[in-house]
């Protein structure tokens, strides 16, 4: 990674707690996590950092392929999902795109975790009650950030400001009563808002 010209490598942290407190020092844009900490799990240490450096995105490394490490992942508010088939060149672009906020994670594991989500489902009613509050802009957005779209190229096709898609972002993440984009593309495909990208 130091040979890249456009990362900068702050710290190298052996536990969770100190990835907590360095993410916090080092201001960082975008944190990798391993899911099993020798003090902590994974999970738990991204939720501190989340505290801690709340503008940092989170990208989780895992020798797990299950949905249940994915869906805890999403849960801890991780934008990014790597498991440890990913290629150096995978990984390093997965750290670029995280820090201009894209959503990645596996096709099938994205697929797995969304059919455990519907499964667990049971409130029809009240899926409906929510699928209404969202405006036409916000579910176009939706779907874009599903594909992988970050906030500048939404900008550019929408052809308006970037705060104004950050603002609606906001109000898809708050209205979905999520914490991380990654979670409101999961929690907008299990409610029948977008459907998934299928590669």
């Amino acid at each position: 990674m130091q040979e890249q010209s456009d990362l900068e490598l702050c710290a190298i942290a052996r536990t969770g707690a100190e990835a907590v407190a360095d993410a916090a020092r080092c201001e960082a844009d975008v944190v990798v996590i391993d899911f099993d900490l020798p003090d902590m799990s994974g999970p738990a240490a991204a939720g501190m950092i989340r505290d801690q450096a709340p503008k940092a995105t989170i990208v989780f490394h895992s020798a797990e392929e299950s949905e249940t490490a994915l869906l805890d992942a999403i849960d801890a508010g991780v934008i990014a999902y790597l498991t440890r088939s990913a290629t150096p060149d995978q990984f390093l672009e997965a750290i670029r795109r995280a820090s201009l906020g894209e959503v990645l994670i596996p096709a099938r594991l994205f697929a797995k975790a969304l059919a455990r989500q519907r499964a667990a489902l049971a409130d029809r009613d009240e899926l409906e009650r929510r699928a209404t509050m969202f405006t036409s802009r916000e579910l176009e957005i939706l779907k874009l950030m599903a594909e992988g779209f970050d906030t500048f190229a939404m900008s550019e096709r929408f052809g308006i400001a970037s705060h104004t898609i950050e603002w609606h972002v906001r109000h898809l993440i708050e209205k979905l009563e999520v914490h991380s984009k990654l979670q409101a593309v999961i929690a907008g495909a299990r409610l029948g808002l977008i459907e998934l990208p299928k590669h």
